[in-house]
């Protein structure tokens, strides 16, 4: 009489997923796909790449290559907080700034660069929305981004909310998108959302970027690649 086959255990028939006809255990292979992952959405998905022009904002009394560079694509700002407002006998900070002039009440629009702010900068906003025509009473801006000498080099929504640091010394994507229909702003380092925030309501708006200096001693930006999308 032939012995009986041994049984498996309930450990390893559960482990296995069960049992086939004649008590032989069922191997269970788990499911592969060979379809690769799909790739995250860039923020850029749907939009359009479209043409801009901007002109030169710097210290009245001042040659533009005294505070400006572009070379090789990269362009180079900076100013130092002793020096003269854009205009003679304006009260505004000091500035070397591109102002975008491509304006607009409504519509998608986007800002792209990558970004450079280079150890010292303190106090400068290197990106902004300028309301240029907006209702009596309200905000001049609807959003900027501000570089302090915190956590080696920090970057503020305006001067509160921290969205990166270590900053200096190193390039990073920005993307600031502004829907002036919805009134939505976001705010992308290197195509990961930061920030959703609202912009201060109905104007005329354009881009600017470069450093308005609210700080101290020397602020300097510079940016690549710059790039404008709409939708």
């Amino acid at each position: 009489m032939n012995a009986s086959r041994p049984q498996p255990s309930r450990r390893t028939v559960l482990a296995a997923g069960g049992l086939l006809a004649g008590g032989a255990v069922w191997a269970m292979t788990p499911a592969t796909s060979s379809a690769a992952p799909a790739a995250p959405a860039s923020p850029t998905d749907g939009w359009q790449k479209t043409s801009f022009t901007y002109s030169m904002q710097k210290p009245w009394n001042l040659d533009l290559s005294d505070r400006y560079t572009n070379s090789g694509g990269v362009h180079r700002m900076w100013v130092y907080d002793t020096d003269e407002p854009m205009s003679q006998g304006s009260s505004t900070d000091p500035r070397t700034e591109m102002r975008w002039k491509q304006e607009y009440t409504s519509g998608q629009h986007m800002w792209d660069a990558d970004v450079y702010l280079p150890s010292g900068t303190n106090g400068a906003t290197f990106v902004q929305i300028l309301r240029v025509i907006h209702p009596e009473g309200t905000p001049a801006t609807d959003f900027m981004l501000n570089a302090y000498s915190a956590s080696g080099g920090t970057v503020r929504a305006y001067d509160s909310t921290v969205l990166k640091t270590n900053a200096y010394n190193t390039w990073f994507n920005v993307k600031l998108e502004h829907n002036a229909s919805s009134g939505s702003v976001k705010v992308y380092f290197d195509d990961e959302l930061v920030l959703t925030t609202e912009d201060r309501g109905p104007a005329t708006r354009h881009f600017k970027n470069g450093v308005y200096h609210h700080g101290s001693g020397r602020a300097e930006a510079r940016f690549r690649n710059l790039t404008y999308w709409t939708r």
